[in-house]
């Protein structure tokens, strides 16, 4: 090295390589370095460090017109840049941080990543792929980068999706905000690291290429004719045989293509909207082809539909599905298929109004399919930032929490048991449902307010219709006086005769594209309406003030943010729900089309924390972001179908929103949406029964997700509306929702560790059993928190399931305490009453008591729960429960320590500097739990001894 470039790295001035001619030139910055590559796409690759080792990588395209990079809104305070050093070696700029080396190819821009040892974690596997665009007339770039190719790895992340996968190496997802569908750009990996790429336009993870019809890529015959055969039916008596090119009837513009023949009265034939359409007769289409591959491989496909559908492929069923048939959503399956070798597909389909489309994409090379790859629609440059997790997801999940944002604290309540409905007409309902909570000693802490409870045509207007709802302060005030909490919805929308709309439209902060294009909601007569401009500054203040003048000074406790994608006006096309999202203040809707729900939460927390400066915000918003959880923000699965695929679907949803750094998720316990046999007045008994098994099987599984929550369609879903008195399924939806209340303080400290600890609630094995491969590939087995894992039942009748137990421990069944080897799997009993549920050895579980709400009783005496074969540590967090004072140390913590050796627990000398209302003095009871044995439902326990904050050592008894 020369005296030069010694020189350099000692001051931090420029460094220019003197062979640029053969391999580009790089200069030092003040935070990281700039290379200029000799060839290749990329005209300027620019690396800087923050902290001790995230690394934001930044490529414009060779001879790009330049302009300044619009500021990131999932990473706008990134921490400030850390030590690194920067050199050269063999034609590549190595910049080192304390955590991280990344290194950069000084002939094409290529960028790599090892760890702090020199381990490969992450490489770019070829050249970025930029290609010109426009949006608003604007000049962009698309933009795609490949990683590690023929990648073995686990991957988790990518936002919360309803396709069932876990690990989602190999897997093509899109992000693309929806009802039921998260996009969060941000995966964390089984090496130890996380990748966060910084765009906010439609994003496909995997295959660069779209998904398109099958018929337009993929060649479809029948009957020796292009194309398929299409037969529709009207009361099973055809009415209609024609060939059609593709099946679609994706979107309300295509149903325009119905024939005349079949149309009958529907609403879909009408053209219409996401109305409930009953049909006069029924309707069924038949459609067959034989498909006609030129690449030998594993073909993907997805059916898009909604209602009730079959998919047939040589003969054998590979889809069998329902789906309410304004929310249609896509149903993967994929065909090995060999080139030249037709293969005949079956689709059977009862319209209802629904919606339908078949699309295809074809087989990619093994390497190519397993690896890492990002494609944005919209962009200025590649943009992504590095994550070091130091071999561990959990600390890659907490880098990208120092990256985006802390996880504000929720309030403790909100891991408290919620009762919700589609919905509460009046006052007297809702209050109703809250007494009689109260008056069956179930426990509750919050009631939830849907929509409508304004006047048909006044939403938007945050006024309640004083026919139903005369006192709303009242109503608030008699759940406030059961200690219960009291959450309203609000959505984004306006219709445009309101005082509200008028107020943000004269600021210039509403979309006018919905309204130009004549498009009515399907409330009553339909209504013209839009939505606000979140990325507006003052339309954000300006929506809050609103909501805090007419429904904060109520007393309202939480919000529910509903349609934040934005979900303006279902069941239009893409560009179509651009044309309605914008423009937005800061720029095209196609380049921000996902970030909308991350400045609607942005309203809200903002204007919460100026409101009550001192009470924790709480949004439960139905779409997220990247950065969401930094807003007080918990997400849910959206309106997701009362149906047993549907259940399962939401373990892998929920663990990959988490490892998406959005700790607190839930989801509608029993589904949000049924169909006609299960809602009906009088259903078949065999139909009672199912729907019965479905929903205490979801609501087994909703007592160990972060956020306990019951919603949904009619009929009602409170625990005594749903369940016979004196039933077996009441008494375990009561045992479950007591059990909630009794593992508080482990479940609240588990969820104050996300702030804490920059932890996760609800956690996927491999993040704790990276090497496990067996583990990785489940999708429906979890962990929650460090103690737990949780194997939910669904399948109907299921009396037992099988269970794979990873690492090498030992495992507890937490209902009989037998114990189970790590490393294998078990066929395990799980009766109606019982979801299998396990504790790992070295376990520590903090228990109280039962309680209608939490923190009725603060002093009451904690059970510590000890499972004996491994020693252990916990740290049971408290605090007061509402206010931010955490944030200044506000908290106490009692470090619980179990030697196996000794058998002995030892409780620490309190931790922290206190809290109001904070107990002087406890009784803790000690369980020690041995093969056999279980925590019983009275909270037994061993020995107890008086605790005054000092530290204690308690011998086995």
């Amino acid at each position: 090295m020369n005296k030069a470039l010694i020189a350099a790295l000692l001051t931090g001035s420029a460094i220019a390589s003197p062979a640029f001619a053969q391999s580009g030139r790089f200069e030092r910055t003040a935070g990281g370095v700039v290379v200029t590559p000799a060839a290749g796409p990329s005209g300027r690759v620019e690396l800087t460090v923050h902290g001790d080792g995230i690394v934001h990588v930044v490529a414009t395209p060779r001879n790009a017109a330049g302009g300044a990079m619009a500021p990131s809104l999932m990473a706008p305070t990134p921490p400030a840049p850390g030590r690194f050093t920067v050199r050269e070696a063999g034609g590549r700029v190595v910049l080192t941080a304390p955590r991280s080396i990344a290194e950069v190819d000084l002939a094409t821009g290529l960028v790599s990543f090892r760890d702090a040892a020199g381990k490969p974690l992450l490489n770019e596997a070829g050249p970025t792929g930029f290609q010109a665009t426009t949006a608003d007339g604007k000049p962009f770039v698309s933009v795609s980068q490949q990683f590690n190719r023929a990648t073995d790895e686990g991957l988790y992340g990518l936002g919360q999706h309803q396709a069932g996968q876990m690990d989602q190496n190999g897997e093509d997802v899109e992000l693309a905000q929806h009802n039921m569908d998260i996009g969060v750009p941000f995966l964390v990996s089984t090496r130890g690291y996380g990748l966060l790429w910084d765009n906010n336009s439609i994003t496909r993870f995997g295959n660069p290429k779209p998904y398109t019809l099958v018929g337009e890529g993929l060649r479809v015959t029948s009957n020796g004719k292009p194309g398929f055969s299409a037969e529709y039916f009207l009361n099973g008596r055809s009415v209609v045989t024609r060939q059609e090119a593709t099946i679609n009837y994706q979107y309300i513009k295509d149903q325009a293509n119905w024939p005349a023949a079949a149309k009958v009265q529907t609403v879909a034939a009408e053209g219409g909207q996401n109305t409930a359409g009953n049909a006069v007769q029924k309707q069924t289409v038949v459609w067959s082809g034989d498909v006609q591959p030129t690449t030998t491989g594993t073909h993907r496909f997805q059916l898009y539909g909604s209602s009730y559908f079959k998919v047939f492929v040589d003969g054998k069923e590979v889809l069998n599905r329902w789906r309410q048939n304004w929310n249609p959503w896509y149903a993967n399956f994929d065909v090995p298929m060999q080139a030249g070798k037709a293969a005949r597909i079956r689709i059977e389909w009862e319209p209802n109004a629904g919606y339908i489309a078949l699309l295809h994409n074809d087989p990619l090379p093994e390497a190519d399919r397993k690896s890492i790859r990002f494609t944005s629609e919209v962009a200025q440059a590649k943009n992504y930032w590095f994550v070091p997790g130091d071999g561990s997801i959990d600390r890659a999940v907490a880098g990208y929490r120092q990256l985006t944002g802390k996880s504000e604290m929720m309030p403790k309540w909100a891991y408290g048991f919620w009762q919700s409905r589609q919905r509460y007409d009046t006052a007297a309902e809702l209050t109703g449902v809250v007494d009689t909570y109260r008056a069956l000693k179930i426990p509750l802490d919050n009631i939830v307010l849907d929509w409508r409870y304004w006047r048909d045509d006044t939403w938007g207007s945050h006024k309640f219709d004083p026919t139903r709802f005369p006192d709303p302060k009242a109503m608030i005030d008699a759940v406030h006086g059961k200690n219960v909490h009291f959450m309203i919805s609000v959505w984004p929308k306006f219709y445009p005769t309101t005082d509200t709309y008028k107020e943000l439209a004269a600021a210039g902060a509403v979309y006018q594209g919905n309204l130009k294009m004549g498009n009515k909601d399907w409330v009553g007569p339909g209504y013209a309406s839009t939505f606000y401009d979140p990325y507006s500054a003052k339309g954000r203040q300006i929506f809050w003030k609103q909501i805090e003048d007419r429904l904060a000074k109520l007393g309202t406790d939480a919000w529910w943010a509903d349609a934040s994608e934005p979900d303006m006006h279902s069941n239009l096309s893409i560009p179509e729900r651009i044309q309605t999202m914008g423009p937005t203040a800061i720029g095209p809707a196609a380049q921000y089309f996902n970030s909308f729900p991350l400045m609607n939460a942005r309203s809200f927390y903002d204007g919460w924390t100026a409101y009550k400066p001192d009470v924790r915000p709480f949004l439960l918003t139905r779409s997220g972001f990247g950065g969401l959880q930094r807003y007080g923000a918990a997400i849910w699965s959206g309106d997701v179908a009362s149906r047993w695929y549907d259940l399962k679907a939401q373990i892998s949803a929920g663990v990959n929103a988490s490892m998406s750094g959005i700790p607190n998720w839930t989801h509608d316990i029993g589904g949000f949406a049924l169909e006609d046999r299960y809602s009906t007045k009088a259903p078949a008994a065999a139909d009672l029964a199912e729907w019965r098994e479905l929903n205490l099987r979801w609501f087994q599984f909703g007592a160990f997700s972060p956020l306990f929550r019951s919603h949904g369609e009619t009929p009602y879903r409170e625990i005594y509306e749903i369940s016979p008195t004196g039933s077996p399924m009441r008494a375990s939806m009561v045992w479950y929702t007591e059990l909630r209340y009794r593992l508080m303080p482990y479940i609240y400290t588990v969820g104050a560790d996300t702030y804490m600890k920059d932890g996760s609630i609800m956690r996927t094995l491999a993040a704790d059993f990276p090497n496990d491969i067996a583990a990785r590939k489940l999708t429906d087995e979890y962990l929650f928190g460090d103690a737990f894992l949780v194997t939910p039942i669904t399948e109907y009748k299921a009396r037992d399931r099988q269970v794979y137990f990873p690492g090498s421990g030992r495992w507890y069944d937490f209902a009989s305490g037998k114990t189970y080897r790590g490393g294998a799997s078990a066929r395990v009993a799980a009766p109606f009453e019982r979801m299998p549920l396990f504790v790992r050895a070295g376990a520590i579980v903090p228990m109280g008591p039962v309680t209608q709400y939490v923190d009725q009783d603060r002093a009451a005496p904690l059970t510590i729960a000890v499972y004996t074969g491994a020693n252990g540590s916990f740290s049971l967090y408290e605090d007061d429960g509402t206010s931010r004072q955490y944030k200044r140390g506000a908290f106490s913590r009692i470090p619980i320590r179990y030697d196996e050796a000794t058998g002995a627990v030892t409780l620490g000398a309190r931790e922290g500097q206190g809290w109001v209302g904070m107990p002087a003095n406890r009784t803790i009871r000690i369980r020690w739990i041995r093969e056999g044995q279980a925590v019983s439902d009275a909270n037994g326990f061993d020995t107890e001894v008086a605790y005054s904050g000092v530290a204690v050592t308690v011998p086995r008894k």
